[in-house]
């Protein structure tokens, strides 16, 4: 759900810097929230520090953002006012729709172009320079990607120029704040974690992380079994080769080869 920041305080009670976010009145975002409890913003996972209570006017809380949280996200651009993206922690009895989604921010990207298709509207985005190459790795023609913890399937990539796109359906920009972003704004990326767990199992078995690779005997053997086929063959070959030119001789030596008078 959308909902806005009331203060983004960069020097709070303890030292540190805290979010206020508060929610419409009919809002049933915090009902069963505690302390503790985690709570994602623009897809970035947060705890919970202040709840307000059950007879306030306006539904809000605190989190409180760790300076690594500040350094690899949007959130230390918002205002008072912005708009943000809210999801409690998925429970395990719910439908599991889209992708898992951690709340784990890789990088930021930028919206560099903004086009209307039909009553939908696609978004290209470019990784800063320092972490493209390290993002673009895990972005595929149709796989996941969180954007600002918006789950979405991606509809376009191109290597090279280090950019994807993604497309929003109508009912999809009435419900998350990227819609009503523009080129120049950033958004925080998630790339999906599955594809970094298949990443580094690969690198055990080929011993991209030191030691001796668990599947290099496979390719050792076969590689053995190609020499020795193709030394197989050449073999056949010379010995095909010196029965036809035995043959030959034979047939020179009894005079059996005649080429007319």
């Amino acid at each position: 759900m959308i909902t806005v920041v009331v203060e983004l305080d960069s020097h709070d009670e303890t030292g540190g810097t805290s979010l206020t976010i508060g929610l419409p009145a009919s809002s049933k975002l915090l009902e069963g929230a505690a302390l503790g409890d985690s709570i994602a913003i623009n897809g970035v996972c947060l705890t919970a520090t202040w709840l307000s209570g059950p007879d306030a006017q306006q539904p809000s809380f605190k989190v409180g953002i760790a300076p690594e949280t500040l350094r690899l996200t949007n959130l230390g651009q918002l205002t008072q006012g912005s708009g943000v993206n809210l999801e409690r922690a998925v429970r395990a009895d719910t439908r599991m729709g889209g992708h898992f989604v951690q709340g784990h921010v890789d990088a930021t990207a930028e919206i560099i172009r903004v086009a209307a298709d039909g009553n939908a509207v696609t978004f290209r985005f470019r990784p800063r320079e320092a972490e493209r190459e390290a993002v673009m790795r895990y972005v595929v023609h149709k796989g996941f990607i969180a954007l600002d913890g918006t789950s979405l399937t991606i509809t376009r990539v191109n290597d090279d120029e280090g950019w994807w796109e993604v497309m929003l359906i109508a009912y999809t920009q009435e419900k998350v704040v990227l819609a009503k972003k523009k080129e120049g704004d950033s958004v925080n990326v998630e790339v999906d974690v599955l594809a970094k767990y298949a990443e580094k199992s690969m690198k055990g078995y080929l011993g991209a992380e030191g030691g001796k690779a668990l599947i290099q005997p496979f390719f050792e053997k076969m590689v053995q079994d190609l020499v020795a086929q193709a030394s197989k063959l050449i073999c056949l070959f010379f010995l095909n080769f010196l029965l036809l030119a035995l043959q030959f001789f034979e047939h020179c030596a009894s005079g059996q080869l005649g080429y007319g008078d």
